[in-house]
């Protein structure tokens, strides 16, 4: 999906190493690197807010925008191709861009959203299972949709709903495997109690108080009779 997002970037120089990285981060920016096209990979450093406003966006990490390297009048299409998190605050700590061509079909993953309530749902009490929530598909960057709607309506016990059922179009290729699961019906498991047969049993099977801790209180009380009569 094409957005009207420019992402200003700035090319970096020197070493890029874990220091220079740690700078980088210091000045509220998050290093970056941009390849693809045929055309040398280039270390730049970029906004991560402007990131992170990308990436939560409807296509997410399929966006495809417009890449501007300091100030550079030629803009660069673009793509959020991988990226790293600090695992405690959840900051971003490095992404990968890569140059688009649109004229070019590119591979993708594109989320798949099921709508609908499900008749094995509605009128059997089971639970919908989504097994598949992504599809990787070839198109042109332009066609890329931002998710891809599932109907679920007819979906029941006993059936199952694969890649081949999927809404297929002229403009995307499918690439996973057709008779994949994308979701099934499953049933409500409930906690039986056990017999009252087991339970009697279970109970006389029970090992009785150690004989040990009887005389012990006995022994006790004994010790304590004489006591009293004097």
């Amino acid at each position: 999906m094409i957005s009207e997002e420019v992402v200003a970037a700035t090319a970096r120089e020197g070493k890029f190493n874990k220091n220079a990285a740690r700078r980088v981060r210091a000045k509220g920016r998050i290093p970056a690197v941009v390849y693809g096209a045929a055309e040398p990979a280039v270390a730049v450093e970029v906004d991560p807010k402007q990131i992170m406003k990308i990436l939560h966006s409807d296509s997410g990490h399929n966006s495809i925008f417009d890449l501007e390297i300091n100030g550079s009048t030629a803009k660069t299409k673009a793509m959020i191709v991988d990226w790293q998190y600090e695992p405690i605050k959840g900051s971003l700590l490095h992404i990968d861009l890569k140059r688009i061509a649109l004229d070019k079909p590119i591979r993708v993953e594109v989320p798949i959203q099921l709508v609908g309530i499900a008749t094995g749902v509605k009128t059997q009490g089971g639970i919908l299972d989504q097994v598949l929530r992504e599809i990787e598909i070839e198109c042109l960057p332009g066609d890329i949709p931002s998710h891809i709607d599932v109907d679920v309506t007819e979906l029941a016990f006993g059936t199952v709903l694969r890649v081949a059922d999927v809404p297929h179009s002229e403009k995307l290729k499918f690439l996973t495997d057709e008779d994949a699961t994308v979701a099934h019906i499953t049933a409500v498991k409930e906690e039986v109690a056990p017999p009252a047969e087991e339970v009697a049993a279970a109970a006389v099977a029970a090992p009785a108080e150690p004989e040990v801790a009887k005389k012990g209180k006995q022994e006790t009380v004994e010790a304590a009779a004489p006591a009293a009569k004097k």
